[in-house]
Parts: structure tokens; C-alpha cells; sequence
């Protein structure tokens, strides 16, 4: 075998020439499938990126009626729905990969929250419990966070986001001042940013629609209060940080199964349901992947047409070759080390293709994503695999001439000029 390669080489290096052309088409078919797998792996990792946000890893948790988030009306909360409770939230932590969870009531209010005469419009109330910002991997930007105290005695304190301190505040400083909340006054204690800040890339109107969060400002209670500006109870919703992002889908499925184990209702469209962002990620890139799959098989035909030309060359190699391998069989050479030198001979020549067509795909992805500002991600299973590929289409396409070589009569091949 390895005198068998060493041969290889040593013919591709008399032809160089004949030997690069022959590969050509492996290496533009090879190096368009990098390119192109680049691309795809590297905008499903955008994607994704884009959806769940940068290493946060949390899950949330809601009661659903139907496919709707359940919406507060008059009747208020529905009966059966139970109190999330000490006891619950622990068996929840003791989901796999679960690093912590929060419970936390939340409500949208186009008129409820005002700072003199202005108002955050579409803002977000949300009641919530002392673990809550840890969960979410928030920290205090300004100012303090929630302590028992104001959970306990029911302090009239808030924390806003920075979206909406600049919308109420504009420019001054909040800690100190007195928002009212649903007429009720509270007092700004701190403001609130993520310990990670992720932006999602747009790169189109379709991207800013599907991709861009809600920036009319977030303004944080303690849960404790939530009564006393809404009068009633209501379903709380619950968060979950998770070790990594692969885990969110089984974790979320899971809690929600714990949580619905608890309802009693007697509507069974009402169940509590996770927002499942990797699935929403997953659905996306298989309505890209739909198109780049085509591209793939595009692509692929130009090795069918590298493999034809290595078929060519071969039958060509073996009608030079005719007195050599009439002296090997005359010689004692079986048709198995004549089939297996040409062989080896087509295998090398492709392979040699498929590791210049990987490499010329990792360039090609690179220049790409420099002009195009597109992400790419370098596919090592995808590189590997090109190059066994290019090798088995060597071995397919280079049967033939084998096939035709091994088969040759000695003195035949010893006569022929």
C-alpha cells in the first residue's frame, strides 16, 4: 500500500499539470460545499444567537389557554390554578441542569406607569421575587437592589431597566424620584442592565421583525406589591436558568409538566407552557437550510464532473502505461497489485483534490463573510467528511480503468508501441 502511494505521488508529480486540471473539478465542488456549509452553520449559530441572546440560557414558563398567553380579564385568576409555592419551586431546582428558577407575575400597560407628566408607553409592569434578577443574570447598574425588608413589609420601591429610565427620565437622574405605578407612588431605588448585553445582528427588515426585543421598558417590583396595584392575584409565570443551551428544550418541557400536575381546571386548553426559543431557532434555520440544501447538491455535481475527469485521465494513465504493466504481469504482478496501484492512484489524486478544495472552502467562507458580513462557522466534521468523499469518488470512478488495466494480456501490452 504505502509503495503503492509513494508511486501516486510520484506520477501526479511528472504530470503536474495534467494532475491539477484533472483535480479541478474535486476542488471547486469540495470547496463550494465548505463554503457553503460554512455559511449555513455559521448563520444557524446566528440564529440562534439571536433568539435566545448570548449565554443567559433561561427558560420561561406560562400559563397558556389555547396558544395565547392566558390574559387577565374580570374574571381574574382561573380556579384550579394553584400558588407557586416553596415546595413546587424546589422540585423544579431539582430538574436536571437547572441552576436556578424564579417566579415572577408580569403585565404590558400602554397607561399605567408616569413620571410627572410622562409616561412609559407599552411598558412592562413586572412583579418580582428576591432571586429573579440572578436568574435572569441581571445586575444593579444604579443604585441598590430588593431586600427582604421591602418584600416583607410591602415596600413601594422599583427598579427600571435602561430602557425605561431614558423614556421617563430622559437624561435625569432616577434613583430617589417617585414614579406612580397604576396611580399608586413608588420610589426608584435602582436601574437595573443585563451582566451580558447581546444585540441581535440585523441585517434586514425581516431579521429587525423577527429578531429585535421590545424596547419599551421594563419596571420591576417587588411581588409582594403586586396587589396593591392590581387588586388580585394572578397566574405567575417562572424562570429557569439551565446549564447550557441545548438543555432548554427538555427542561422546559419538564417544568411545565411538574406545574401542570398541580392544575385543576376545568377548561383543558388552560396549561402552562414553555417558551420554547430552540425550537423557534430550529425552525428558522430549517426554512434557510431548505435552500442551502439545494445549493449543496449544486455544488455536488461539479464533483460527479471532477470524477468523470478522473475516470478520463485514468484510462488515459493506462493506455500510456501498457508496456509497464504487460512487464509487472510478465513479471509475476497478480491482477490485484496491478488493480490496487490504480486504484490507490485515483484515491491520492482525489484526496489531494479534496484537501486543496477544503482548504480553497475555508478561504472562499472567510472572504465571504468579509464581504457579505455574513457569520461562518468552519464545519470540522463537514472538512472530514469532504475528504473521505473525494476519496470514495476516486475508488468509484477509478474501478473502471483498475478494472480495465488488471485485465490486460502481457503480451499484448508487451507488443503494443
Amino acid at each position: 500500500m504505502l509503495e503503492n502511494i509513494r508511486l501516486s505521488f510520484k506520477g501526479i508529480w511528472s504530470h503536474k499539470m495534467r494532475s491539477f486540471l484533472t483535480m479541478l473539478g474535486i476542488i471547486i465542488g469540495i470547496a463550494a460545499i465548505i463554503a457553503i456549509v460554512s455559511t449555513i452553520e455559521g448563520t444557524n449559530e446566528q440564529i440562534k444567537e439571536n433568539i435566545i441572546g448570548s449565554g443567559d440560557n433561561t427558560v420561561d414558563i406560562s400559563l397558556y389557554q389555547g396558544d395565547w398567553i392566558y390574559e387577565m380579564g374580570y374574571e381574574g385568576i382561573p380556579a384550579g390554578v394553584p400558588v407557586i409555592n416553596e415546595d413546587i419551586l424546589e422540585e423544579i431546582k431539582d430538574i436536571p441542569h437547572v441552576v436556578e428558577a424564579s417566579v415572577y407575575l408580569s403585565r404590558q400597560d400602554y397607561e399605567g406607569v408616569y413620571y410627572l407628566n410622562t409616561s412609559l408607553s407599552g411598558g412592562y409592569i413586572m412583579g418580582v421575587d428576591e432571586n429573579y434578577f440572578s436568574t435572569c443574570n441581571y445586575i444593579i447598574q444604579k443604585g441598590r437592589g430588593f431586600t427582604e425588608k421591602d418584600y416583607t413589609e410591602f415596600h413601594k420601591v422599583a427598579i427600571l431597566d435602561r430602557d425605561s429610565a431614558e423614556a421617563l427620565f430622559q437624561g435625569e437622574e432616577p434613583i430617589g424620584k417617585t414614579v406612580e405605578i397604576k396611580k399608586e407612588p413608588y420610589i426608584v431605588i435602582g436601574v437595573v442592565t443585563e451582566a451580558q448585553e447581546f444585540e441581535p445582528v440585523i441585517n434586514s427588515i425581516d431579521d429587525y421583525y423577527t429578531y429585535a426585543e421590545d424596547s419599551a421598558g421594563r419596571v420591576y417590583i417587588p411581588d409582594s406589591t403586586w396587589p396593591i396595584i392590581y387588586q388580585f392575584d394572578e397566574p405567575q409565570n417562572l424562570v429557569l436558568q439551565v446549564e447550557s443551551t441545548d438543555d432548554m428544550t427538555d427542561v422546559g418541557k419538564e417544568g411545565a409538566s411538574i406545574l401542570n400536575a398541580y392544575l385543576n381546571v376545568s377548561d383543558d386548553t388552560i396549561k402552562y407552557r414553555a417558551e420554547d426559543l430552540l425550537e423557534q431557532a430550529k425552525q428558522i434555520q430549517q426554512l434557510s437550510e431548505s435552500t442551502n440544501s439545494m445549493l449543496i447538491w449544486i455544488a455536488g455535481i461539479s464533483l460527479i464532473v471532477g470524477g468523470i475527469g478522473v475516470m478520463n485521465i485514468m484510462l488515459v494513465s493506462v493506455t500510456e502505461r501498457t508496456q509497464e504493466i504487460g512487464l509487472k504481469k510478465a513479471i509475476g504482478a497478480r491482477k490485484s497489485n496491478i488493480l490496487g496501484q490504480f486504484l490507490t492512484e485515483a484515491a491520492v489524486l482525489t484526496s489531494l483534490g479534496g484537501i486543496i478544495g477544503v482548504a480553497t472552502g475555508i478561504a472562499l467562507a472567510e472572504v465571504i463573510s468579509k464581504v457579505t458580513e455574513m457569520p461562518v462557522a468552519i464545519s470540522i466534521p463537514a472538512a472530514v467528511a469532504s475528504v473521505v468523499f473525494s476519496m470514495i469518488i476516486g475508488l468509484i470512478f477509478g474501478m473502471l480503468p483498475s478494472y480495465k488495466a488488471a485485465n490486460l494480456d502481457p503480451i499484448e501490452a508487451l507488443r503494443r508501441e
